[in-house]
């Protein structure tokens, strides 16, 4: 049409081709390989492949810890934004840029780092050693390493929506003889749920991947305070290519299906609140 406006990005046709193309060859080439790979087992090889106590167990530890550590950022994730929207205080600039370290900081020295704190001779891990407590080379140490690199998603994911909020609104509720609580809970909790679900999403499905900060901390003790992405590593250092990819192939499916479920349960929430 002569007189159409035309934009400053190409057509849709084009666009949407160069969408597919890229996303094909980065994201689901990949998983058609690993899937392909997967589907060349019988499918008793494959069940004896990943049923071993050593596999279940990283299994477990990479889940839970990831599950956990969301649920733990989810509470401080929001928190720290609060505090970082709602007041103003000396050196706030500098906490708000440190809560970006993680993302910054290679996953390897974040480990070392955490190590270092953690150990029974470090700084933190001395303390907490007369009282019984053992973070690194433990499953807690585990925990602590994706509650550090997890924390960022839940901030930053919940900063703009706070941002986005009047002071005005809290104050109409408390006018109307609404506590603090109640003002939280009825005004603003609605407003920040999707977001805060989104920030949890994101925080497990970093949690689930990570490898170079959790390796350090953790010892890699077998069946004990082993991940599942290490043991893909170690199956492949062993030339087990059948193992890597049946373990590979079960953690991938296991976490899209977690993806999906919680996504889903966050997608109704956010249809929820906007029905009311």
């Amino acid at each position: 049409m002569r007189g159409a406006r035309r934009g400053p990005l190409p057509g849709f046709g084009l666009a949407l081709g160069f969408t597919l193309s890229y996303l094909g060859a980065l994201v689901l080439l990949p998983f058609a390989a690993l899937l392909l790979r997967a589907l060349q087992l019988t499918p008793a090889r494959f069940w004896e492949l990943v049923s071993t106590p050593r596999t279940l167990a990283a299994f477990r530890l990479s889940f839970g810890a990831a599950l956990t550590a969301a649920a733990v950022n989810l509470l401080c994730g929001l928190l720290v934004a609060w505090v970082l929207e709602r007041y103003r205080f000396p050196g706030r600039r500098l906490l708000d840029a440190l809560v970006d370290l993680p993302f910054a900081l290679p996953t390897a020295v974040a480990g070392i780092a955490l190590t270092a704190l953690w150990d029974e001779r470090g700084w933190l891990g001395a303390l907490v050693a007369p009282l019984g407590i053992r973070v690194a080379n433990t499953p807690l140490g585990v925990l602590v390493a994706l509650v550090f690199i997890g924390l960022p998603f839940v901030v930053r994911t919940v900063q703009p929506v706070l941002r986005g909020l009047e002071p005005a609104l809290e104050e109409a509720a408390a006018s109307l003889g609404a506590s603090r609580r109640q003002a939280f809970a009825r005004v603003l909790l609605p407003e920040l749920r999707p977001a805060a679900l989104t920030g949890f999403v994101l925080a497990i499905a970093r949690g689930l991947g990570e490898y170079g900060s959790v390796i350090f901390i953790a010892g890699n003790l077998p069946e004990r305070t082993e991940i599942a992405p290490l043991l893909i590593m170690i199956r492949l250092e062993e030339y087990d290519l059948a193992g890597a990819t049946a373990i590979a192939a079960t953690f991938l499916a296991a976490s899209l299906l977690l993806l999906f479920a919680v996504n889903l349960l966050s997608w109704r929430q956010r249809r929820r609140v906007g029905a009311a």
